[in-house]
């Protein structure tokens, strides 16, 4: 093996071990088992994964452009904790841009297009009748990837971007304060607007979507929670 090839082997031995490293601590925080707020010391992680601290380092990177963690000058990396504002900002700013993207996705949508969505449904009702961890986050992610796939129908790249990170900031709420009942009533729901989408009614399909959108916000519990300590949240 050539110098050059070893050093390729190095960096991708690390990148498969900070995305191993990222998932360990993105499914503890989905899970609810890291509390918002709980600091994650580069130390500390890579001394419970055995790994370097550019390994951990990396991995926080990952997280922090998902919007999981946030990282302070100084003071190191923090659990997002989403204030109760920041979330009805959040859903403030969904109500006025949702609307609009199912009004341009009825004038675009393509019998292609309502086969996806159908599809779609039926990913999500699997993930539904599913349980554990697991399948909540498959549940949360799946619930997201339906809005993001109007946003892609609708043809506006600028608004698709903003959905993105919507989107990600709503699911990291929705994880974290979001109620039990929450993924069967939003399943229907994405039923009812999709009916809505196959008829070409936009504005039944707009006021369902706002219905929906208020819905998730107020099965929020914004109560703050006590974690676990970082070891017992991985379970390590």
């Amino acid at each position: 093996m050539s110098l050059q090839d070893k050093w390729i082997f190095q960096d991708n031995l690390s990148e498969d071990r900070a995305f191993s490293v990222r998932e360990s601590l993105r499914n503890a925080i989905i899970d609810r088992r890291l509390a918002p707020g709980t600091k994650l010391s580069e130390a500390e992680v890579g001394e419970l994964f055995d790994v370097s601290r550019t390994v951990v380092r990396s991995a926080l990177q990952m997280l922090a452009f998902e919007g999981l963690i946030k990282t302070e000058r100084n003071r190191g990396a923090f659990v997002s904790n989403p204030t109760p504002e920041e979330a009805r900002q959040v859903f403030a700013a969904r109500r006025m841009i949702e609307p609009g993207i199912v009004l341009s996705a009825v004038e675009r949508l393509t019998e292609p297009d309502l086969t996806l969505f159908q599809q779609h449904l039926e990913d999500e009702e699997r993930h539904l009748n599913a349980r554990g961890p697991a399948a909540r986050r498959a549940e949360i992610k799946a619930s997201g990837d339906f809005h993001l796939l109007l946003a892609k129908v609708a043809g506006n790249a600028i608004l698709q971007k903003f959905m993105d990170e919507l989107v990600a900031r709503s699911s990291l709420v929705i994880a974290l304060y979001g109620g039990s009942g929450i993924s069967s009533c939003g399943h229907n729901e994405h039923h009812g607007i999709l009916d809505a989408l196959r008829n070409r009614d936009a504005a039944t399909a707009s006021a369902l979507m706002l219905h929906h959108i208020d819905h998730i916000e107020a099965d929020l519990d914004l109560r703050l929670r006590e974690g676990l300590a970082l070891k017992d949240a991985l379970g390590l």
